[in-house]
Formats: C-alpha cells, structure tokens, sequence
C-alpha cells in the first residue's frame, strides 16, 4: 500500500492495496486507498491488526508531500481517515512502539527549477493511537535524512541508513531514540550506508538487506547485515 509507479520525476501513486497469502502463495486486490488520497512514498505500521499509512507524496519527486494519517482494517476492509501530522513528509518509515506511531525522516520532494534540495526533515511526529492525537518529539533526529530504515526494537525507535545532501554517499548512521530516557542514542553504524531499504526483527536480532550505495541510487547493494540483541 502507498506507493509509486513510472517512471523519475513525476511517479503517479498507485491507488491499489493488495494482499499476499503465504499459505497459498497468491496475490488478491483489496479495498483500494480512499478517493483522492493515493500517494506513495509513505510511512506504514502495524498495530493491533490495523495498518496505518502517514505521509507520502502525490506527484512523485515533483511535490504534493502530503501529512495524511489512515488506517485500514482488514478485518472489515475499511479504510478510515484520521487527524493530519502536524509534519508533511515522503520517503520514510513508521513504525509503533508502546502504542505511538512515529514518523521519523523523511523529506518534502519537489524536484524540478524551483526545488531546494532534499528539504529533510529533521522533526519526529507522534501520534497517540488510543487518544488520537499528535505530538512532536522535544528533540528532533540527530542526522536528519529520508530513505531510511525504521523498526521498534529493544524499547526504542531505530532511524537507519539514509540520504541528504550532506554528502554522496548514502548514511551509515543509525540513531535510536529512546522514551523511557527522552533521548538519542547512536548504535554502531553500517558497515556500508545504504537508502532505500527497510529493516526487520528476528528473534530479536535487527536484519538490514539491500538498498542503494549512493544519494539518488546506485550502486545497487545485496548485502545482508544483522546487529544481535544487546544483553
């Protein structure tokens, strides 16, 4: 769900949702995203049988950065629109922890004469699913970046990889903030910066695979890195 077809710079979203079933190793189309808010780019998250799709852009790499928040439930296959982020942004991942959504990196894409940049976005948006409301992190991200990797991991939100305009090649950081501290705290980097990817957790071990080497892709990677739990 939430994302982009065709061809750089101007990707029309792809309002489709579809479902894979392991069990008999076949796709099926479901309920597509509501009218008029298909966008790609964008921050999902699993939560108590519930997707939730913040963020994302309309018009690819042109503009129309978005901060819509909904939710779908599979159980009933409705989609349900909820309050804005009070950040737009594209080229991220969501993740929940203990409960909150949140909305870490990022971008507002806008190529073409009148662009500046990536226009990364250094501030964290969380919103409260119980209460449904939205807040914003007292410190925003150390090293603000998009394309990046997010995973709820060992009680903290992890930010990993990612591009800017800070240099060529793509960010090896990986940053973890903290709630029960209120604070940022560095994990080892990548051995290898990467974007474009996402992480995932394994009997409590993170797993990042793949992504591009360098701001804007390429050199393609198929590396496999796995950080271990901390004791």
């Amino acid at each position: 769900m939430g994302a982009l077809t065709g061809d750089f710079p101007a990707e029309p979203a792809v309002p489709a949702l579809w479902i894979y079933d392991p069990t008999a190793d076949a796709w099926q189309q479901g309920p597509s995203l509501p009218a008029g808010r298909a966008r790609g780019a964008s921050g999902v998250a699993l939560h108590a049988g519930q997707f939730y799709l913040v963020g994302g852009v309309t018009r690819g790499h042109t503009g129309g950065v978005v901060p819509w928040l909904d939710v779908f439930d599979p159980a009933t296959g409705q989609w349900t629109a909820l309050p804005d982020a009070p950040h737009a942004r594209d080229h991220f991942h969501a993740a929940v922890l203990d409960g909150a959504l949140y909305a870490a990196g990022g971008r507002v894409s806008a190529h073409g004469s009148n662009a500046s940049g990536m226009q990364s976005v250094a501030a964290v948006d969380v919103f409260d699913i119980a209460s449904g409301r939205w807040s914003t992190l007292p410190s925003p991200l150390p090293t603000p970046r998009s394309g990046t990797a997010t995973v709820a991991w060992n009680d903290r939100i992890v930010v990993i990889g990612g591009e800017s305009d800070a240099h060529t090649a793509a960010h090896a950081e990986v940053e973890a903030w903290s709630p029960a501290l209120q604070r940022w705290e560095r994990l080892p980097p990548l051995p290898v910066g990467r974007h474009g990817m996402q992480a995932a957790v394994l009997n409590g071990a993170l797993h990042v695979v793949a992504g591009s080497a360098d701001r804007g892709g390429g050199p393609e990677l198929d590396d496999h890195y796995r950080l271990a739990a901390r004791p």
